[in-house]
């Protein structure tokens, strides 16, 4: 589309964007929608909902499809999904890259976001358990970590078990006095957060970030021993020669997948699905204003679409 600058001056900014998005819209590759995944924690519906919303900017058709984190890649490989805007290095790297590796499923790059999750607790609970942020600690202090329903071992509290994390192999791994129970939704795990901080009580529980809760409560991060592919993917290595996962979670990026035909069917939208990018300070906040402040995640996207208008327009540029 070619805009001559007496025209650009003569509709304005606001117009202009408009004129090329409803152009995009007369352009785009196929009519069949573009099937984009849910997951069930808020940062991922924001970003996904954001890169709906741009793509439905540029004229494309998308349909969100709730779908499992690790086995959503079956849907992926097949085509039956299309895009996911958050796999995780640090919980999703080994299925991603079994998926890549058949062909049919591409890595589109990062999201921007850098993704950190592991064991974690209140700064309170080094009074009772000094030996911290030390793993070998865990052991020395589990009573001081446990709940009736766990006594003697400590309880920690993990993700929902769709997450994936290994939590209970690397328990077993390390041999620590620790039961895991899994909190059943992403809302539950901060709620007992909230509950367990407001009351000084003892937590250990998955945290991860970026979200708002390691910004919101004073605490750290769990120091396994660093985590290596090896870890995963070797038993004689490390401190455990029969028992792979103890280690770690593996800290990095978070990634966006797609079917492999994307880029042959929708080639505009592959393009601005690689171009999407966000960062940490922006998600937490987005994802604090949903979760503290009640807003539902349709008005944040639309917040954000409305601010960030001369961001997003250059992702759909043609």
């Amino acid at each position: 589309m070619k805009i001559f600058p007496g025209v650009a001056r003569a509709i304005g900014t606001g117009a202009l964007v408009s004129l090329m998005s409803a152009t995009s819209a007369l352009a785009v590759e196929s009519d069949d929608p573009i099937k984009l995944t849910l997951h069930d924690w808020t940062g991922q519906l924001i970003t996904t909902q954001i890169m709906g919303e741009v793509l439905k900017k540029a004229g494309y058709s998308i349909d969100y499809v709730q779908a499992d984190y690790i086995a959503q890649f079956a849907g992926l490989k097949t085509g039956d999904l299309h895009v996911a805007m958050e796999i995780w290095e640090t919980t999703g790297r080994e299925a991603m890259d079994e998926a890549t590796a058949t062909g049919n499923v591409e890595n589109l790059g990062d999201t921007g976001l850098a993704a950190i999750e592991e064991w974690w607790y209140p700064s309170y609970m080094k009074e009772r358990c000094p030996g911290l942020p030390d793993w070998k600690a865990l052991n020395d202090c589990a009573e001081e970590f446990s709940t009736p329903e766990t006594a003697p071992k400590g309880r920690y509290l993990g993700g929902p078990v769709t997450w994936g994390g290994f939590d209970d192999e690397r328990v077993e791994a390390l041999d620590l006095d620790f039961e895991v129970v899994h909190a059943g939704t992403d809302a539950a795990l901060f709620a007992e957060l909230e509950s367990a901080y407001q009351r000084k009580a003892p937590v250990l529980l998955w945290v991860y970030a970026p979200h708002w809760a390691p910004i919101k409560y004073k605490g750290e991060w769990v120091k396994f021993p660093a985590y290596t592919p090896e870890c995963y993917n070797d038993p004689s290595w490390g401190m455990n020669p029969d028992m792979a996962y103890d280690c770690g979670k593996p800290r990095g990026p978070i990634w966006k997948v797609a079917w492999s035909g994307v880029k042959d069917k929708w080639p505009g939208a592959y393009a601005a699905i690689k171009a999407f990018n966000l960062n940490n300070d922006e998600m937490g906040q987005m994802v604090a204003e949903v979760d503290l402040d009640g807003k539902k995640v349709d008005d944040v996207v639309a917040e954000w679409m409305s601010n960030n208008e001369a961001r997003w327009s250059q992702w759909i540029a043609k």
